[in-house]
């Protein structure tokens, strides 16, 4: 078969992006498909401070704060930072107060124009805690379970300063919902991933764990407070290394929050989440920006490749190379972080995840600081 110069330069593309997107799934998102806990833990159940931010949040609180509150933990604190809100939140947790010893509160009035967002009330939270280790999360978030202290507590072994967790969105009926959890499902893949081929470059802040001596150690959020958003990606990239991090993937761990209900809502939370990614170290931005490039790549190059070779027998033999690589590290990903029905739309969902993530990454680098409420 002679092939001409178009189609050697399309099926070389092809081949090159097929043999990158094989390396990312196997030597890195492999180890979190194929992952089993390491078997030292920490049996000790070491003092931890909660820390919650909130504004405005009373009926996320309500229904959601007496669950962290009734963990099966010995030794824990919460602290709620009510962040000027003028709602009923203030009354709410002064009387949860009076029931709940463990229950701390600290009320802000005034906000400081020097940090931007959700950074000065958590620095604030962060500092009145009574113990070295913090455990972070939102007032919208539920606990799996009543051992999610316990399960990322066990992490904190000689040297281990940051463990990162899964904060998956609720499961529900319709389209957006499965594209909204394939999202988080892909960031998962990537920062759990990453962490454990000692590459740690960010967490989530619904559900994530480090010292307060790191914390301060590396200055806190002052080298990036001008930036509303980060409090957790780019904290993470500056203070967890390959030696100091673990990950905690057990179902009893995980933080649920509710999805968005419309398209408008999530391109807005997902723009402002990407807001920071101009921000990360280059070694990052090279390592995903890489696996994004040559995703775009091999969809591109395929679709040229059926207009303008007949080879499709290699055609059809690289891309079922890398689909059935997919679609085995996918799902065990999907079993491990028990997100369920996702696997049989993925490529759907990853083609059209696809086209829209440039586009959103491209508004993101133009789109202001947004005040975190």
């Amino acid at each position: 078969m002679i092939f001409s110069l178009l189609e050697w330069i399309l099926l070389g593309v092809f081949a090159g992006a097929t043999i990158i997107q094989l390396v990312y799934y196997w030597f890195i998102f492999g180890r979190l498909a194929f992952y089993r806990p390491p078997a030292e833990v920490n049996d000790s159940n070491p003092p931890v401070s909660i820390v919650i931010v909130a504004r405005n949040e009373y009926h996320n609180l309500s229904k959601n704060l007496p669950l962290f509150l009734e963990q099966s933990y010995t030794d824990f604190e919460v602290v709620v930072v009510n962040h000027m809100s003028d709602d009923e939140t203030k009354d709410l947790l002064n009387d949860l107060t009076i029931q709940h010893e463990r229950l701390k509160v600290v009320h802000i009035t005034q906000d400081l124009n020097f940090f931007k967002g959700k950074k000065f009330p958590l620095s604030l939270g962060i500092k009145s805690a009574q113990n070295d280790i913090v455990l972070l999360t939102d007032a919208d978030c539920t606990p799996n379970s009543d051992q999610w202290i316990k399960s990322m507590m066990r992490n904190y072994t000689p040297g281990i300063q940051v463990v990162l967790g899964y904060g998956p969105y609720v499961a529900k009926k319709g389209f957006l919902n499965r594209l909204v959890r394939y999202d988080t499902f892909l960031v998962a893949m990537q920062y759990l991933s990453y962490a454990l081929a000692g590459v740690p470059y960010m967490g989530v802040g619904r559900n994530l764990s480090y010292t307060r001596a790191v914390f301060f150690a590396r200055g806190g959020f002052t080298s990036h407070y001008k930036i509303s958003s980060g409090d957790d990606d780019l904290l993470i990239g500056q203070i967890a290394k390959k030696k100091n991090t673990r990950i905690e993937v057990s179902p009893e761990s995980f933080i649920y929050s509710e999805p968005k209900t419309t398209f408008g809502e999530w391109v807005k939370q997902k723009q402002r989440h990407l807001t920071t990614g101009k921000y990360y170290k280059s070694k990052f931005k090279l390592l995903l920006g890489a696996f994004s490039v040559t995703q775009l790549l091999f969809y591109t190059s395929f679709i040229l490749l059926l207009f303008f070779s007949d080879a499709y027998y290699i055609i059809a033999g690289i891309f079922a190379i890398r689909f059935i690589t997919q679609l085995i590290v996918q799902k065990k990903v999907m079993n491990l972080l028990e997100e369920k029905h996702l696997l049989i739309l993925s490529p759907l969902l990853e083609v059209i995840y696809i086209l829209i993530m440039p586009i959103l990454s491209f508004k993101s680098i133009f789109l202001k600081s947004v005040q975190w409420k």
